[in-house]
């Protein structure tokens, strides 16, 4: 982290000299100077991260390191805030321009005073490095600093042996590894076993390896550690030593000083016409991997190398994707068998200590590593030690040497990675315990951080989905919720990670979860996430150095005051208020000028002041499920601005509404805003509609665009504009209301890279340029009432993923042409009111896995079901809202004299897949669910039964 900030000062010093003509004499060669220092500190510290913490003096160092580049930082932005001031208009403004030369004159001083200052701190600093010898120290330590004589690099996951005994989890996987062994094909092969650190892969690995039928049928056999530090020498020489030792030769002289290419052509010759296994564990990175591979003979002997890693891209790369095996978390029953084994030695958990068992159990998240550190930490302590740790386990995994050693395991992956993924990971930290964090706005966030850098022919969005991607593929981030697509919406970071890395806030000047009794804070404070259930705290703190105030689930029983806000925080970058009692616009953010991205989501905010303008620097303003309806003009002079998102849902319950998304009316000049990126949902009503459609065309930036109120004479305005939006992604337009018809045909061509698409509002016919999409992933038709099927035109659209037709077809029969669909893995139907027939001609939607009908109250069951015996993949059947009669077809237990012969035939074959079933009603206030279960059964039947014996019989 600190050699993040550095880097964004070195870019920023750079910039300020370039930007800040009128510096005093003297003072461009000072910064020039502290400039290049940082240079040197900023290679020096690329070697560092994986000592610093076992020796103080370098640890010391660091931080007179950080702190001095964050006095550099504040200076720079107190002179850019001083600089910043609102001069008025008129005659005051004339008054204040000639007290401006003034003051202008006494902050380059102040500046130059603090410069000289700051250069004699950095030159000491300096000084320090030289003196303590540590750029020696570095380079004799980084690769084997111990704690108690375990190697930094060399701390594997057997630190904490488990007897044969303990070991739980492992049978099945064992088997099925073995079985990939031997039993593939004669050529080469590569087994990866991919799991997040502690997760118990070299366990497993060796369980397997040591097999008596693998021993049996491999001639050769090695187990090579690899790590993060390994020399490809080195490497073969050990593995040259295991296989000649195996046989009892001595190995070849020599190898002590022969080169990488003598030391292959060895193990060629040795291992020629052999069948092997060779062990790869803990293996880092592809080039260490193909270093050894090559080395490797690839004859017809049945040859395998396992290779155990936490990096899924290295799995996947060197293996058929057939043979990785994904080590997952320990099932519930089986993380409490290994903790009492290893808490309490086998016998069972003491009443008073189970639901404190269970709460660090839940942290240890099936990671045997950790349940098996955990558990013998806890062993033999009394009960108060066990509350302790339970609510401290951060100050636990710092300083019990035990727990020590398995914090360093999981912090491998930290310090694996590249500065900048450093900083996004740590920053994770501030989010709360068990958080599920939306995708979209972490990116938005890192990027007003700074943490995310520039790259030819990249936006910086694109950029840090690369970065949370990476930090995914090496196990430290874990996939909450994704799209059909595959594409990220939400994440998570495991519990014990997240524990791990709340010490490294702490160094970096990060402070998480800030409690109400707290009065002061340490002044160096740069990012701060807080839960209050009062909201004056803050305003009690002195955080002159504060740039990022995230707030969590505030609970407050009035508004945020003027009481609430840090006065000495003017430095703010980021400020998330979301989730907070808030009923108007604080005025002191007004104050914060440097802010870059302001978020209000889920307040009462109705109202946005036109003062805003002051915030020359905003890039994100998330307005989101607010009570805001209209924007002020002057938004368009934040030039800067990229993501303006306002708009509210209406509330759901049986069905979507029409119109249940509401924008806000768009500032006359909105075409100004020409950073923009991001803009939903803007209205097209009122008496500035059609300027409103034209003015977006001058947005040839925005790869997200959302339009409601959409009026048939808006319709041409809006084509135009969008045959001008080369980057447009996505592309949302909702009718005024829904009798307006959206005739969408003045578009010759849509933007060719399109991926979603959502249409709300009537129309005559699709658009003609609508089935040539080619990237259309996603696409959404309601209350388009078209009179013919929709399905013949979009049926050849080579990538949609998802299909979505509410109230889309006035038809009674929907047709799936052969081949239909390629790619389609969600289809959801809604309110079809006529529909009766869903038929499917040939072979269609190969890859559908969900299938999700709501309201389709006509639909005849009999052709659905054909329909459904055809899609092999079916993995997700969900019914809405439909006939109760029509949900008992579907049950095992009914007696349903229409679904016989061939119809029992297909029902048959849909239910031996085992696709998951489930209908739901809305029930007054709730939506009640019901699985394929005999109590769900009787329960629908009763309901079917109660409602025939009231009818009367007619004779």
């Amino acid at each position: 982290m600190t050699e993040s900030a550095i880097s964004c000062l070195v870019e920023k010093l750079a910039m300020f000299v370039e930007q800040e003509v009128n510096l005093l004499k003297g003072v461009r060669g000072e910064i020039e100077l502290i400039r290049d220092e940082f240079e040197r500190m900023k290679a020096f510290l690329k070697h560092t991260e994986s000592s610093k913490d076992d020796d103080p003096e370098l640890k010391v160092w660091v931080k007179q390191v950080r702190d001095v580049a964050y006095d550099v930082e504040d200076t720079l932005d107190e002179y850019t805030l001083n600089l910043a001031r609102d001069h008025g208009d008129g005659v005051m403004r004339y008054l204040h321009k000639i007290k401006l030369s003034i003051n202008n004159l006494k902050e380059r001083r102040h500046l130059s005073s603090k410069i000289t200052d700051i250069r004699t701190k950095v030159l000491s600093i300096s000084e320090g490095h030289r003196r303590y010898h540590f750029k020696s120290y570095c380079a004799e330590q980084s690769a084997s600093a111990s704690i108690g004589g375990t190697s930094w690099h060399d701390l594997r996951e057997d630190t904490f042996p488990v007897e044969e005994g303990e070991l739980v989890g492992i049978d099945q996987p064992r088997e099925e590894l073995i079985k990939w062994l031997v039993d593939g094909e004669p050529e080469l092969e590569v087994v990866s076993i991919l799991g997040m650190g502690g997760s118990g892969k070299t366990t497993l690995a060796e369980r397997v390896y040591d097999n008596h039928q693998v021993k049996a049928y491999f001639q050769s056999h090695a187990w090579i550690n690899v790590s993060q530090s390994y020399k490809i020498q080195d490497i073969l020489r050990d593995m040259i030593g295991q296989l000649h030792g195996e046989i009892e030769q001595r190995a070849p002289q020599g190898i002590e000083s022969a080169n990488s290419v003598r030391l292959k052509q060895i193990l060629k010759d040795f291992l020629h016409q052999k069948r092997y296994v060779i062990v790869l564990d803990d293996v880092w990175n592809l080039e260490a991997l193909e270093g050894i591979k090559s080395a490797m003979p690839n004859g017809s002997c049945s040859s395998r190398i396992i290779i155990t890693t936490r990096i899924a891209n290295i799995a996947t790369f060197s293996s058929n994707q057939s043979k990785v095996y994904i080590r997952k978390p320990l099932s519930p029953e089986e993380s409490w068998f290994l903790f009492c084994k290893k808490a309490f030695r086998g016998k069972l958990c003491p009443p008073h200590l189970k639901n404190l068992s269970r709460q660090i159990l839940k942290k240890c998240e099936g990671l045997p590593l950790a349940i098996v550190a955990i558990g013998g930490l806890l062993f033999a302590k009394d009960v108060q030690e066990w509350e302790m740790i339970s609510h401290s386990l951060a100050v636990e995994l710092e300083s019990n040497d035990r727990m020590q050693i398995f914090r360093k395991i999981l912090s491998l992956s930290y310090i694996d990675l590249h500065y900048n993924l450093k900083s996004c990971f740590l920053y994770l930290g501030l989010f709360p315990e068990d958080r599920v964090i939306e995708c979209m706005t972490l990116i938005r966030l890192w990027i007003a951080e700074g943490f995310i850098e520039e790259r030819e022919r990249m936006t910086q969005e694109e950029v840090a989905q690369r970065y949370l991607n990476e930090l995914i593929n090496r196990n430290l981030v874990q996939i909450a919720e994704t799209d059909l697509e595959g594409r990220l919406k939400t994440c998570r970071v495991h519990d014990l990670m997240r524990e791990s890395i709340l010490s490294k806030l702490k160094d970096e000047n990060f402070v998480s979860f800030l409690s109400e009794q707290t009065k002061e804070l340490h002044e160096r404070v740069r990012r701060l996430s807080v839960q209050y259930n009062c909201n004056n705290a803050l305003n009690q703190l002195n955080l002159p150095s504060l740039r990022s105030l995230l707030i969590f689930q505030l609970r407050t029983s009035s508004s945020i005051d003027e009481q609430f806000f840090p006065t000495s925080s003017k430095l703010l970058r980021v400020l998330d208020l979301g989730g907070s009692c808030l009923h108007k616009f604080p005025q002191q953010i007004l104050d914060f000028v440097h802010l870059k991205y302001l978020s209000l989501r889920r307040s009462n905010v109705r109202i946005i002041p036109r003062s805003i303008v002051k915030l020359q620097n905003l890039e994100t303003l998330d307005l989101k499920h607010t009570f805001v309806s209209g924007i002020p003009m002057e938004i368009t002079k934040l030039k800067k601005l990229q993501h303006l998102l306002v708009y509210s849902d209406a509330k759901i319950t049986t069905s979507v509404p029409f119109g249940f998304r509401k924008g806000f009316s768009a500032p006359k000049g909105i075409a100004a805003l020409t950073s923009l990126q991001n803009l939903c949902c803007v209205k097209a009503g009122g008496d500035q509609s059609k300027n409103t459609m034209q003015e977006l065309g001058e947005l040839s930036r925005l790869r997200r665009l959302g339009v409601t109120d959409l009026k048939k004479d808006d319709a041409k305005e809006l084509c135009h504009s969008l045959e001008k939006m080369t980057n447009l992604q996505s592309l949302n337009v909702n009718a005024k209301s829904e009798f307006d018809i959206i005739d969408l045909d003045f578009l010759s061509s849509a933007p060719p890279f399109l991926r979603g698409l959502h249409i709300e509002g009537c129309l005559k016919k699709l658009p003609h340029w609508l089935p040539l999409l080619t990237s259309l992933t996603k696409l959404r038709l309601a209350w388009t009432k078209l009179k013919s099927s929709p399905l013949i035109a979009l049926q050849n659209l080579p990538n949609l993923v998802e299909l979505y037709l509410s109230n889309a077809f006035d038809g009674k029969t929907l047709v799936f042409g052969d081949n239909g669909f390629p790619k389609l893995k969600k289809l959801f139907f809604a309110n079809l009111e006529n529909l009766r027939f869903a038929l499917m001609n040939g072979q269609a939607m190969p890859c559908l896995q969900s299938l999700i009908i709501v309201g389709c109250r006509h639909l005849d069951w009999q052709s659905l079901l054909v329909v459904i015996c055809g899609l092999a993949n079916l993995k997700h059947l969900q019914f809405y809202e439909m006939p109760e009669e029509f949900a008992l077809v579907f049950y095992p237990y009914s007696r349903n004299r229409m679904r016989k012969g061939i119809l029992q035939e297909h029902y048959e074959e849909v239910m031996e897949r085992n696709p998951e079933v489930y209908f739901f009603w809305w029930k007054e206030d709730h939506r009640e669910r019901h699985d394929l279960s005999l109590d769900s059964y009787n329960v629908i039947k009763g309901r079917v039964m109660s409602r025939i014996e009231v009818i009367p019989i007619i004779s």
